[in-house]
């Protein structure tokens, strides 16, 4: 496995991608009510995405070995865990929308995700998006030079382990390297593994995203082959951030208030 390790100004790049990431993603959330459509927010995406001079990382990817993704933003909603189509539907009181977004400068890409409440939702509901934040939180805090992925994968299995057996990481899907790729090597589980993993190094840059349901974490693929939703229909939470090992520390590119 060979890592793509980034010079500062690539890192400065993605950095700016990552603003503009965080920029849409607050509009967007903002804009997240009953009664607005995904499509309609998938719209106001495109717009400011585009109004920051920078271009989707998300619409037309994986055409090249199966259908391409439709939008410029992934909308899961409820028991719909990652990778969402926007559509028509519109949101309702009570939902939970995880919006994941990406973006891309000069050729450098950057990723994050964040899960909201749609007006009223149970108190059970809040509290798995708190846990899928802080278990998001917990694995950026093990991202340490010399430390290894599975320092990572580790942080975010403890951290929601001791919330309780209701709680279930989903299998098979996993952070990922990024840089001049939306998805590089390595793979970040958040579940550690048991083989070795990839030694956290100065200029890896990781987007870091555990997805985490109430319930059983077993999942299937829909059928328009994107969607990935729970089996039992356990409502699922979905937060990620991208992050860049430098020489001064942890950056988290991504954050709302970057730049």
């Amino acid at each position: 496995m060979r890592l793509e390790l980034k010079k500062p100004e690539q890192i400065a790049l993605m950095r700016e991608a990552g603003r503009v990431v965080a920029l849409t993603l607050k509009a967007v959330t903002g804009a997240a009510a009953p009664g607005v459509t995904t499509r309609e927010l998938d719209e106001l995406a495109t717009e400011t995405i585009a109004a920051h001079g920078a271009t989707s990382n998300f619409l037309g990817y994986g055409a090249d070995v199966g259908p391409a993704f439709p939008g410029v933003i992934c909308t899961s909603i409820n028991d719909e865990t990652i990778h969402g189509i926007p559509s028509d539907r519109p949101l309702r009181d009570g939902d939970l929308l995880s919006i994941d977004c990406g973006a891309v400068v000069d050729g450098w890409h950057a990723d994050a995700a964040v899960t909201v409440a749609i007006g009223e939702v149970p108190e059970s509901h809040r509290e798995l998006m708190r846990v899928t934040e802080q278990a998001l939180w917990a694995g950026i805090a093990a991202m340490g030079s010399g430390r290894r992925v599975r320092d990572i994968s580790r942080a975010i299995e403890s951290f929601v382990g001791a919330q309780g057996p209701k709680y279930g990481i989903v299998p098979g899907y996993t952070g990922h390297g990024i840089g001049s790729a939306l998805h590089q090597d390595p793979d970040v589980p958040n579940v550690a593994p048991r083989r070795r993993s990839p030694r956290l190094v100065t200029g890896l840059v990781l987007a870091i995203e555990p997805m985490v349901v109430l319930g059983r974490p077993d999942v299937r693929e829909m059928p328009d082959q994107w969607t990935v939703a729970t089996v039992d229909g356990s409502v699922a939470a979905h937060f990620e951030h991208t992050v860049a090992l430098t020489q001064s520390g942890v950056d988290v590119l991504t954050r709302v208030d970057v730049g």
